[in-house]
């Protein structure tokens, strides 16, 4: 059986974090999260909360990645990208 290799990219406190990842052909990005976080550990990384993607586009958790994409997994925005704006508007 043949493996595919998927870069994972997780936006973490301390930056973004990337990993190599061997899969399953029919191997699901939830798949890759999960072989990423045994290399990567938990810390400062929204494992079951954040949204997915594959490059820049998101995807759902069941989708599956192809041979080489990068699997990314994003945490949520502090402040809405608009009400940033507004607010340096406003000073």
């Amino acid at each position: 059986m043949t493996l595919k290799r998927c870069l994972v990219a997780c936006d973490s406190d301390s930056g973004v974090r990337l990993c190599e990842v061997e899969l399953a052909p029919e191997a699901s990005i939830a798949d890759a999260l999960c072989a990423a976080r045994a290399q990567l550990g938990s810390e400062g990384i929204d494992w079951a909360g954040g949204a997915t993607g594959i490059y820049g586009r998101r995807r759902p958790r069941e989708h599956v990645p192809g041979e080489g994409e990068r699997v990314e997994l994003y945490r949520p925005l502090r402040l809405d990208p608009r009400e940033r704006r507004r607010q340096r508007t406003r000073r």
